[in-house]
Parts: structure tokens; sequence; C-alpha cells
């Protein structure tokens, strides 16, 4: 009888290696079947059902990258740069201590401060307008609109949050509201950090505050930070003497 022809076959008791589905072959594990073509199939197939939300999706988060990228070239930019040129003018009448004219009509055709405000209240200049303008109103005696423009001043860093709350302490004090003002020396002094400067000139304030107050054990302790802390600061150098003086007081 002739022998059969096992060439190209599996050899008896050998394990399979995968098997066929139509043309594709399917690789096959010891634990795991996966079918590529069913797999590929049904990739296809949830593209198809969702092909207008896929697209359309697509579209509009390109349209949203484009609208951001225009606003930020083409219009927040270009309102910074001529909200801080505009500005230039009242900043100079601020320094001289023109703070009517700073905040009205700084000349020369500039925009007074509150213009900024009103104008360019989005850019980081009309921003700081509004810090310009507390400051103006509460050296002009205006002491409600100060606080007003402080409390709308968004300050960030580890500067301007500190002036921020000063005049706000600067403003509660003038009004009388006592307790709104040693709050407001407090956060200030927390937000100057280990700045000796604004550190120390707000813990001053506060510290005489207190001590203005009655509030002496208070007061106290405050002079003895503002020595131990901010002993670089000017105010640290006048210290000693309140120490001593309330000291002898308890």
């Amino acid at each position: 009888m002739a022998r059969k022809n096992n060439i190209g076959r599996r050899p008896t008791g050998t394990p399979s290696t995968g098997r066929r589905k139509g043309s594709e072959q399917v690789i096959e594990g010891d634990e795991t079947l996966v079918d590529i073509v069913e797999v590929r199939d049904q990739g296809l197939d949830f593209f198809e059902r969702n092909r207008n939300t896929i697209v359309y999706g697509a579209l509009l988060l390109g349209a949203l990258v484009a609208a951001f990228f225009i606003y930020q070239t083409f219009v927040k930019a270009p309102a910074e740069q001529t909200a801080a040129e505009q500005m230039q003018q009242a900043q100079v009448q601020f320094e001289r201590d023109s703070f009517s004219l700073a905040l009205t009509n700084p000349g020369q055709g500039y925009p007074g401060f509150l213009d900024i405000v009103e104008d360019y209240g989005s850019t980081a200049a009309g921003n700081l307008a509004n810090y310009y303008v507390a400051v103006s109103y509460l050296n002009l005696g205006q002491y409600e609109a100060a606080l007003d423009y402080a409390k709308t001043f968004n300050a960030d860093g580890t500067l301007l949050p500190a002036m921020k709350y000063g005049v706000m302490g600067d403003a509660h004090s003038e009004l009388g509201d006592m307790e709104a003002a040693i709050s407001a020396y407090e956060d200030a002094v927390d937000a100057a950090g280990e700045n000796y400067v604004t550190g120390g000139y707000y813990l001053n304030k506060l510290a005489l505050l207190l001590q203005n107050q009655g509030r002496n054990d208070e007061a106290l302790e405050a002079f003895r930070r503002l020595k131990s802390e901010f002993a670089r600061s000017t105010e640290a150098a006048q210290a000693d003497k309140y120490i001593a003086m309330l000291e002898m007081a308890q």
C-alpha cells in the first residue's frame, strides 16, 4: 500500500498553533483567543455609527483651539499693550501725589485710572489700575471708594497681595472699623511672607493699632514678632521702646 504524503501536515500528537477563519489567521494562546478580524470590524462599525459625532467633535475642537489662538494673538496681547501705554501718564501723576489728576485727567490726552479700569478691566494693566484707584481715593479721604476698588483688585505674586490688604486695613481704620482693620493687617503680614519690608511695615501698623485699642498683650506679641522675624525692617528699630513700655505696663 502506498504511503500517504505527510509533507506539510501537522505531526500527530503536536499542539495546534492556530486556526483559520476565512482567509485570516487567528492567533490562539493557551487561555485567550483574539479574533483580529472581529476587532477590526468592531472598530469600523463604531466609527460608522458615530461618524458625525466624531467628525463634528474634531471640527469643534479645532475651531476652539483656533479661536483661542486668535484671541490671544490678535485681541488680548494688543489690548494689554495698549492699556499699559495708556496708563503711563496717570502713573506719572500718581508718583507726583496728584491723585485727582491721576484718577480722571492726567493730561496730554491720556485717560485716568478710572477710565483704564472701565475700558481695559480685563487686562493686567486694567486690573492693576484698581490698586492705583484705591490708593488715590485713600489719599483723597474717600475711604469707602478706596475699599471697594481694593477689594476688586486681583492681587497676584508675593508683593501685591500684602499691599492690597494693607490698603484695606488703612481704609477700615479710617472708617472706624478697627476689627476689620486688624484682620486686614494680619492678612497683609501673612501675605508678605518673608519679605521684611512689607512684612515689617504692616506688622508695625498692626501692633500700633492693637496698642491703641488697649489690647496690650497682643500688641506686645506683635512687637516681639516684629523684632524677631523682621529685624531687618526699618520699623523693627523702634520696636524695643514699645516692648519695654508694654512690659512695664503688665
